[in-house]
């Protein structure tokens, strides 16, 4: 059954990010910086470092505790990217903001591991899956190594493939599966910080997607912190019929929505409304009443 009293979700335990403890009483914010061609908003706005470093202080004024990463765009029909090609993209860029912002919390969202090894050694600080492991099989033992927390995505299939053949039903039951069995495999390897994204859109049906949304408290393991990655997404589109640069409500909407069922991290492309999201909705499920 699900929870409908949302002041009641359990509160997900700290990570260890390298040097800092990321404590997830209050829902944070992860902002999106794509520095690919063809992402399916914003591909191509972000391709030079100095637009780059004023994206990341844009997202960080506005409340961004978190900033994401990618060099490949996984949306559906996407080209693929070979390795070298995705650290040609990534790798100087990295650096190049990490020196720029010393005390900010890069992730990196990369389904290779040999990537991901040079990101961190680039000073990333978290890892983003999309594929949740099962497009490298490196991944697990090398986050391991490295020592730095993991977002453990669900993806159905590949992505360039992924909504050729949708889950299109018991996708929660599906997901939660999943959830145990690669917590349980990150765990044996030696990975214990791990953050659960039920991949919204990643080979889901639009059912399926809002039937997750409405059940993500059930999705928590052991305490984990949730992930929604919902931004500006068809999941908005197909039912109010706007397009990506038109989808800012319907975002804050579902954000909204996210945050009264359990989600401890809003991976967004708009910094300001996702933190005025977090911030009305605390204010409803704690101070918001009238004795």
């Amino acid at each position: 059954m699900s929870n409908k009293n949302t002041s009641f979700h359990k509160t997900a335990k700290t990570i260890r990010c390298i040097d800092r403890i990321l404590d997830f009483s209050r829902p944070k914010v992860m902002g999106i910086l794509n520095i690919t061609p063809d992402s399916f908003y914003d591909g191509g706005k972000f391709s030079r470092e100095k637009q780059q470093a004023k994206q990341v202080e844009k997202m960080l004024a506005e409340g961004a505790e978190l900033i994401d990463i990618g060099a490949v765009s996984t949306r559906p029909g996407a080209r693929t990217v070979t390795e070298e090609e995705e650290m040609n993209r990534l790798i100087r860029p990295l650096q190049y903001l990490v020196k720029a912002f010393p005390d900010t919390l890069f992730s990196v969202d990369t389904y290779r591991a040999a990537v991901a090894s040079e990101a961190v050694l680039s000073g990333a600080r978290m890892i983003n899956d999309v594929s949740g492991g099962n497009l490298d099989k490196k991944m697990y033992d090398t986050v391991a190594e490295l020592k730095v927390p993991y977002i453990l995505m669900h993806l159905a299939g590949k992505p360039e493939t992924m909504q050729d053949n949708p889950i299109s039903r018991k996708a929660v039951e599906q997901i939660l599966d999943f959830f145990n069995e690669k917590v349980r495999k990150l765990n044996e390897a030696g990975v214990h910080d791990i953050i659960l994204d039920p991949g919204f859109g990643f080979g889901k049906t639009l059912e399926c997607n809002y039937s997750i949304l409405q059940h993500l408290e059930e999705l928590r393991i052991n305490d984990l912190p949730l992930l929604t990655g919902i931004s500006r997404k068809t999941m908005i589109n197909k039912v109010i019929g706007t397009k990506p640069s038109e989808a800012l409500n319907g975002t804050t909407v579902l954000h909204t929505i996210a945050l009264l069922n359990g989600a401890n991290i809003l991976r967004a492309h708009d910094v300001k409304e996702a933190v005025e999201a977090i911030k009305i909705t605390e204010y409803f499920k704690g101070e918001g009443k009238c004795a």
